[in-house]
């Protein structure tokens, strides 16, 4: 792999030459890249066949240059990141066959994921990477709702996955368009940051779903990483955003404030539910997907037309 990267630095085709310099003018920063992931994913992504397997050939993979040139952006070394690739295509290439499996083993869903999450090339990922999940910040930061509350809890002085050095990477990168095959490295590389945190962590919800990784995997594995350290203590924040697109936090008596903070989930979502029922603006496609979110919830408890 080594080998290859040098030659392939050595002797660069036209077109990895003429992505390179295209890729980065006007984005010298890697916070910059992380931080406007939409963009960034448009600029970086090039016609190719991300839907091939790559575990073979790694450097033929169409985002292999910007990988190249996050991983040195973000400070992670060569020989670090060129093991993480190489771990990152095998994970891809072996996780239909445990998707296969799961189905088969089993009707239930979680034990479907635990068997998801047995993909050993992606644990070793993980494992090569965990010095590069270190945060920036005193405050770790967890999110639901959409990749703006990323951004925006990283502008209020939290560092979330997404903003850590290998998170950072894996956020404007696409190694492979079919969710099912890349969900379960996030799901590992989420327990592995999460059980990293030793004070306080800052978690922001736009939208509250049970069923997404924040809520089924992130917070349990906090509550275990809290048995064994007092000081992590979570602190939940209710966030709401206007037609204007900038997004703030709820207070209790459903204001739109700078900071709220509350000390456990279900005065948080109580909050933003009531907020959403009461005040959400239907012409304001930002809020859209929360306020829906909010209504399934409330049908799936029992709640007619979410009412």
């Amino acid at each position: 792999m080594r080998e290859q990267r040098r030659a392939t630095e050595a002797q660069p085709t036209p077109q990895a030459a003429a992505r390179r310099g295209a890729a980065l003018t006007g984005m010298a920063a890697l916070q910059q890249r992380a931080g406007n992931a939409a963009a960034t994913r448009w600029v970086q992504r090039q016609a190719g066949a991300l839907d091939e397997h790559y575990a073979t050939r790694p450097t033929e993979h169409p985002e292999w240059g910007p990988y190249q040139e996050l991983t040195k952006a973000a400070g992670i070394p060569p020989t670090d990141a060129d093991d993480a690739w190489q771990l990152l295509l095998g994970g891809v290439d072996s996780q239909g066959a445990l998707n296969d499996e799961a189905a088969a083993r089993t009707s239930d869903r979680q034990e479907q994921r635990e068997i998801r999450a047995t993909n050993t090339w992606y644990q070793e990922f993980v494992k090569l990477m965990t010095k590069h999940l270190e945060i920036k910040t005193p405050t770790m930061a967890l999110w639901a709702g959409g990749i703006e509350v990323n951004d925006y809890a990283y502008e209020k002085g939290h560092t979330p996955l997404a903003r850590t050095r290998i998170g950072s990477v894996l956020n404007v990168l696409e190694l492979h368009p079919d969710w099912k095959l890349t969900g379960p490295m996030w799901s590992i590389l989420s327990k592995a940051f999460v059980s990293l945190a030793t004070g306080p962590v800052h978690i922001f919800v736009r939208a509250y779903a049970p069923d997404s990784i924040l809520i089924r995997l992130e917070v349990p594995q906090l509550r275990l990483v809290q048995r064994l350290n007092p000081n992590v203590k979570l602190i939940w924040h209710p966030v709401y955003t206007g037609p204007d697109g900038r997004t703030r936090e709820i207070s209790r008596d459903c204001r739109l404030v700078d900071n709220a903070e509350y000390g456990g989930r279900d005065m948080c979502v109580s909050v933003l539910i009531q907020y959403l029922r009461l005040f959400h603006d239907e012409n304001n496609a930002q809020a859209a997907p929360a306020h829906k979110s909010m209504e399934q919830l409330l049908v799936a408890n029992g709640h007619k037309d979410g009412v």
